[in-house]
Order: C-alpha cells, then structure tokens, then sequence
C-alpha cells in the first residue's frame, strides 16, 4: 500500500515511511484515526500538510480533522503519481529515493530552504517537522503557492 488520500488531490505528499493501522486507513482515509494511530511525530506530518494545503489558513484545524484527505493524499512510493495536482516532498533523504526525477526547482527568496517547480507542480521543502517548517516557513509556502492557483477552489 503506497498512497491514502484522495483520488485526485490537490496535493501529494510523499514520505519515506508508513503510518501505523495504513491497512484500515486505505479504505476510509481518516486524519483523526491516523493521528490516534500513531506517534505524535504523525500528528506533526498531518498538521503541517493541513496548514499548507487548507484553503483558508486560520482554518486549518477544522480542514485537518474534516477533509484533508478529500483534497490531499500521502504517498509512500518514491515515484510521483499522474495527479494533475501539487507534489510535495519532504526531507532531502526522501528527495534522494525519487532517482528519475528531472526538475527545475528553484529555492524561494524568502525562505531558501524551500523550492518550486512551478511547470512540474513540485514542492521541496525539509522534512515536515515544526523544528524545520515553521509557521513563518509555512507561510512563505502558502505565498509560493498562491500565484499558482492553488488556493481557488
């Protein structure tokens, strides 16, 4: 099982590991039986994709434990789908297993330690961890990602 979330998210984050109960997970993708699942370092991951990926960005609690996974997905193989939507890596050892990946990911002015390939629709960051992506590093994210639509629903 490499992937939970929606058919066809707005954005995919891709991990290096599976989530605890991914089994039962799969066939009724829910954030709040993931979080109660697992360690807390999920609950950090499912956070962090919430806060970037919600529409609203003081709203994103509510989307997290309502639809994240109706608009986003979790993939655990290191290839990247054919969603149309936004593909988000995270970590430069997870960045390391996607071998076939050609892009032209530019770092962003404000906050070198992420990057965008707009054409490719590709976001590296560093590992969603609170140490490494911060609230003003998330912000600077939702700025990088709303020239682009991404928030229009």
């Amino acid at each position: 099982m490499d992937f939970l979330g929606a058919a066809e998210p707005r954005l995919t984050l891709y991990l290096p590991h599976r989530p605890n109960g991914l089994a039962r997970l799969v066939t009724a993708p829910d954030s709040q039986q993931l979080m109660a699942a697992n360690s807390n370092h999920w609950r950090k991951i499912v956070t962090l994709l919430a806060k970037i990926t919600s529409p609203g960005a003081d709203d994103w609690r509510r989307f997290r434990d309502e639809r994240l996974f109706t608009q986003t997905a979790l993939c655990f193989a290191p290839a990247l789908s054919d969603s149309p939507g936004w593909h988000w890596i995270g970590g430069g050892e997870n960045l390391a297993r996607f071998t076939a990946l050609d892009h032209r990911a530019r770092p962003l002015s404000a906050c070198p330690s992420v990057a965008i390939d707009p054409a490719k629709r590709l976001l590296l960051t560093p590992y969603p961890d609170y140490r490494q992506l911060s609230n003003s590093v998330v912000s600077h994210i939702r700025a990088a990602l709303e020239p682009y639509g991404f928030y229009r629903c």
